[in-house]
């Protein structure tokens, strides 16, 4: 929601306030005498709907400063639903209370009500607790790249019954780039399934790795070196006020399962940026390793 959106609601509801507060004034003067039978219903109206004013009041009030706290995206929409769950509740308890003679009976009768609701809406409650856990155990976030029974995608919404993904890789895609498509899930999933979240302690990078097929005899060093110049210089291009300390890339040999060399290089990269990081390591690093044929072989015919 915009500055000016906000500054119009706080404008709506501190009316709607003086206007109900004012209503429920005169209501009780000699002037509506002459319909005492609704005197009462109508100050129990107007006062609801000048408490409502107030929480509604309130709720946008906190939205503000949510919006100036030090918090992440994700973060920010967590507390941005709880404030609209509870500002939920609360006004329904206030309707309820200011219309009706007897607010316990009422509440007894809907609490009996919701205990039967409670039976036939099993997976929806189930959704709603898993709601509860997403938001105070935090497995995710909004803007969290996860994987969760063979999905994975970029969290886009975490409502109170179900979580929206926008998938990556899939049926149709060998790389990470997102797909196209969107894969909704019940919250309920979380409590039944692992999640994979990509925004570990090594946040925003993952460890990834490519590796290039070479000769037995190609200069192991050279190969080593050439790999980590094109990974590093990658990253220091990318994040040019990020140190490199730490985040340097590292180089291993494998034996390849039809009988090549295999040099890997692993890399730091932000989960998005998977393929675009593999590709750009792959065009600095070729070259170099092409200017020197006498120190690196590749996969030729039969030749090992």
């Amino acid at each position: 929601m915009n500055k000016s959106k906000r500054n119009k609601d706080v404008l709506m509801y501190g009316t709607g306030i003086g206007v109900f507060l004012t209503l429920h004034y005169l209501i009780g003067l000699d002037l509506f005498k002459p319909i005492h039978k609704y005197i009462t219903f109508l100050e129990n109206l107007t006062g609801a709907l000048a408490v409502v004013c107030i929480v509604l009041l309130i709720r946008t009030l906190v939205d503000r400063l949510i919006d100036k706290m030090d918090q992440s995206r994700g973060e920010q929409y967590n507390l941005r639903r709880i404030l609209r769950l509870v500002s939920g509740v609360v006004i329904i308890l206030v309707i309820v209370s200011f219309l009706f003679s007897k607010p316990y009976t009422t509440l007894a009768g809907l609490g009996i009500f919701s205990l039967v609701l409670g039976f036939a809406l099993q997976a929806p409650i189930t959704s709603f607790i898993g709601w509860l856990y997403i938001i105070f155990r935090q497995p995710y976030k909004v803007g969290d790249r996860i994987q969760i029974s063979g999905h994975r995608g970029d969290v886009v919404e975490v409502s109170y019954l179900d979580t929206i993904i926008k998938e990556c890789s899939g049926d149709y895609l060998e790389n990470d780039r997102t797909s196209g498509r969107i894969i909704r899930f019940p919250n309920s999933l979380i409590l039944k399934d692992k999640v994979v979240n990509y925004s570990g302690d090594f946040e925003p990078f993952i460890w990834n790795e490519t590796a290039v097929q070479i000769s037995y005899t190609s200069d192991l060093d050279f190969v080593e070196e050439c790999l980590k110049k094109g990974a590093d210089d990658d990253f220091k291009n990318r994040f040019p006020k990020k140190s490199i300390t730490g985040n340097e890339a590292d180089v291993y040999f494998r034996v390849n399962t039809y009988a090549w060399l295999e040099a890997v290089v692993s890399y730091p990269v932000e989960p998005i940026d998977t393929t675009g990081r593999r590709n750009r390591i792959l065009k600095a690093v070729l070259p170099m390793l092409n200017t020197q044929p006498n120190k690196v072989g590749f996969p030729e015919g039969n030749t090992r």
